[in-house]
């Protein structure tokens, strides 16, 4: 497992959570319980501070980074699509970060907000509570019902469940 000390900053990482041996957690870096970590997962905090909330989800291939001095921080039970950059800002508690898509710095992803696949969230916007987001640069595109809640809590358990079956079950070939 790829999990590294740098310049006396150190990972926390909740014996609960579910980290990939083939992803890198780097520096200051804090994983809350049971969080599942995705194979090729790149979360540096060599010179930044990340925080990840307890039952999130950060699939394969993402890139989680932060300024110099800074805080990226990931609410409880959020999901980060595979493929994506949060690069700085802040994700909110149940928010969902499409496959493919960015982040950028000083960004605030309100409580169940959307952003879709592919979408690049620009520098310091806020998308609201509730909202979706679409487009380069993401642009509101409406709101989520109930119903979509309940898929999502559904998909969100999933991964929560991942991080405890991948720590017991998972064998190498």
């Amino acid at each position: 497992m790829g999990i590294y000390a740098f310049e006396g900053r150190k990972p926390k990482i909740d014996e609960t959570s579910y980290v990939s041996s083939a992803a890198d957690i780097i520096g200051d870096v804090t994983i809350g319980k049971e969080c599942y970590i995705g194979p090729g997962a790149r979360i540096k905090g060599d010179y930044g501070t990340i925080i990840i909330g307890d039952c999130s989800n950060v699939q394969e291939n993402c890139v989680l980074h932060a300024r110099p001095n800074e805080t990226t921080s990931i609410g409880d039970w959020v999901t980060i699509g595979h493929g994506a950059i949060i690069h700085g800002g802040q994700i909110e508690d149940w928010a969902i970060i499409g496959m493919g898509s960015i982040v950028s710095d000083h960004s605030i992803i309100g409580p169940w907000a959307v952003v879709a696949e592919g979408a690049v969230v620009t520098n310091g916007t806020h998308v609201p509570e509730e909202t979706v987001c679409v487009g380069i640069p993401a642009k509101s595109k409406g709101t989520i019902d109930e119903d979509f809640k309940e898929k999502w809590v559904h998909y969100k358990e999933i991964y929560r469940s991942l991080s405890k079956r991948y720590k017991e079950e998972l064998t190498p070939l």
